[in-house]
């Protein structure tokens, strides 16, 4: 059976460098009827194990260690048995919101992770925070980018552990290189696709975003 993609938005709080705020994300389960694994454990491990509907939970990958991406990757790993993998330059941020469970495993630049037959290569884009990733999946015509890019834009760079000049770097060398159709699944919000956001990479610049 061929891998598709679920989707599901959770809600919560992202905090960081004394703010909070609330925040709704998009948590994305890439699988079959029988395996699966999740991309960004986000607030709520009861909703992520209703809709993983007693499928196998293979692995658990974080996009980047900000705490509304993680919150509930702990709880997740401790209930299906499922590993958690980060990239290591994103382990001071994860220690911020789990300083005595570390991810199982590191996330690496041209890592290939399988799941339901289906090939996802870790792509390292780091600007929102230095272990950020992408997940591009050809195979599904997808690339999950986390909060490196948005449908409008980069995501933020304005608090510690980014920088604007980094993101912009990873948007146009490892995102926008891909293949004009392809879907980016974004962190939060809706949907885009490379060819859609490509044509405002100086826009980006400009501003400052």
């Amino acid at each position: 059976m061929a891998a598709r993609v679920d989707h599901l938005v959770t809600s919560g709080t992202f905090s960081l460098d004394g703010g909070t705020w609330d925040v709704d994300n998009n948590v994305w389960i890439v699988g079959d009827d029988e395996e699966a694994l999740v991309i960004d454990a986000a607030h709520d491990a009861d909703a992520i194990l209703e809709a993983l509907g007693g499928r196998t939970l293979r692995a658990i990958i974080c996009t980047h260690a900000h705490n509304d991406h993680i919150d509930a990757a702990p709880a997740l790993a401790a209930r299906t048995g499922a590993l958690i993998h980060l990239h290591p330059d994103d382990l001071p941020l994860w220690r911020q919101t789990h300083p005595g469970t570390p991810p199982d495993r590191e996330l690496a630049d041209g890592q290939v992770l399988t799941i339901a037959g289906t090939d996802l290569t870790v792509l390292h884009t780091p600007g929102h925070a230095p272990g950020a990733v992408s997940l591009y999946a050809p195979g599904l015509g997808t690339v999950f980018t986390g909060d490196t890019l948005f449908q409008g834009g980069p995501g933020a760079t304005g608090r510690s552990f980014s920088h604007f000049p980094t993101i912009i770097d990873s948007i146009r060398d490892r995102l926008l290189t891909l293949p004009a159709t392809t879907v980016v699944r974004t962190g939060h919000g809706d949907t885009t696709t490379i060819e859609d956001e490509a044509p405002h990479l100086e826009e980006w610049i400009k501003r400052g975003h």
